[in-house]
């Protein structure tokens, strides 16, 4: 009996840690009136064990859409974040402190609500609408985040019969124009749930930025996803010096917002008022965030997306599945808790050569080519052809830049 209840608990605090680390995603809703160019974002770090993910269009309602999907999901059943024709985009971040002595057996039906919801909402109000009259218990506990191209923006800390919304509108409870959740939400059982640390890390970078008219698209994608600072210790891992003749520097990486378990980042540039729907840009960096490059999206242009971000012959996305092999790099230690360790000489060097400054450079240049375009799309109209044109530019580039890093 004994040896039993000692397994237990050792099954039991391995669930734990799993749950803990997987469920680990770090989200934010910023206004326009936070950001320098008055346009909102959406932000989505999606941790999970589902690693390889990949982007699909969808025709397949009142609205298309394109939405982020587990490689697996071959029919797109599920979307864990995505924008649709309308400009309305919707991600979501698991709760853990909502549903305390709730005994609903059904639940991880977040996806399918997200999915939904792009099919069929153009606005804050139809998304309210469709939590009401979907068939209870939900099946979820979740903190739904949401904007609209009508200024709407707002999160949804859903339980498996009600929901609460927390207006990013309301100065009265955004002052600052944003809010971020991570694991717990506001509303539920006072210091459940998961995500402080990261929460707090999230908060003062975003403090930091919105100080400096900062807050971006690339500021969420490049300073916040990837950032190696630890609100609790104190620490910024970017500012230590790793020597390029030292192979290994390993740290401990557990309670920053990259992990082992983060999978991919979307970030959702919305659209300022009398703008045209279409020009919501959804940028994704597909894979593991520290070994990934974001690239820009539109729905408007329909099934002809990056091909580096769909799923080929194998049944996953190429830039997935090169970042998942870099980052294979960057965790060297593949038994045990191995993967709590990460190499920071992979990543970041005194010399500029690690996988992350080799992939900034490209980066900035995707960010300074699809400005170009958005400039002139939103003075004259938004051309397929152009977007086409930019998605095989992209493409092509990526690849080179990828072919060029593995034979290093």
């Amino acid at each position: 009996m004994k040896q039993l209840v000692f397994s237990l608990i050792i099954i039991f605090g391995l669930v734990f840690i799993s749950i803990n680390d997987i469920a680990a995603c770090t989200t934010a809703i910023i206004t326009g009136k936070a950001t320098p160019d008055g346009r909102p974002l959406l932000l989505k770090h999606r941790d999970s064990d589902y690693y390889q993910n990949k982007l699909m269009y969808f025709n397949d309602g009142k609205y298309s859409y394109i939405g982020l999907v587990n490689s697996e999901d071959l029919e797109g059943k599920e979307v864990w974040s995505g924008a649709n024709s309308a400009g309305f985009a919707i991600m979501n971040a698991a709760s853990y402190n909502l549903n305390d002595n709730d005994t609903t057996k059904l639940k991880d039906q977040e996806g399918i609500i997200m999915k939904e919801a792009l099919r069929s909402c153009a606005t804050l109000n139809d998304f309210e609408n469709l939590l009401k009259e979907w068939t209870k218990p939900l099946g979820v506990e979740s903190n739904f985040g949401v904007i609209d191209a009508q200024g709407g923006a707002a999160y949804y800390e859903t339980t498996n019969f009600s929901f609460t919304k927390i207006d990013a509108t309301d100065p009265s409870i955004a002052p600052h124009g944003y809010i971020i959740r991570t694991n717990y939400s506001s509303t539920g059982t006072t210091d459940g749930g998961y995500g402080y640390i990261r929460y707090f890390t999230a908060k003062n970078l975003f403090k930091k930025a919105r100080e400096q008219n900062e807050l971006t698209h690339k500021f969420l994608l490049q300073k916040v996803s990837r950032s190696l600072k630890h609100s609790l210790l104190d620490i910024d891992l970017m500012e230590f010096p790793y020597s390029s003749e030292k192979k290994e520097h390993l740290v401990n990486f557990q309670d920053y917002i990259p992990r082992y378990s983060s999978v991919t980042t979307m970030v959702v540039q919305g659209i300022k008022e009398g703008e045209n729907a279409d020009l919501t840009t959804i940028w994704t960096l597909l894979g593991f965030p520290l070994c990934s490059v974001a690239i820009p999206t539109w729905v408007v242009c329909g099934s002809e997306l990056p091909k580096v971000l769909i799923s080929d012959e194998s049944g996953n996305a190429p830039l997935c599945q090169m970042a998942s092999e870099l980052k294979n790099r960057c965790f060297p230690i593949s038994r045990g808790s191995g993967w709590k360790y990460i190499n920071l000489t992979v990543l970041i060097t005194d010399q500029g050569g690690g996988i992350l400054q080799k992939l900034l450079p490209v980066e900035n240049s995707i960010f300074d080519l699809t400005e170009k375009n958005l400039v002139k799309w939103r003075e004259s109209g938004i051309e397929k052809n152009n977007i086409r044109n930019l998605y095989h530019q992209l493409s092509e580039l990526i690849l080179t830049e990828y072919e060029n890093m593995f034979e290093l």
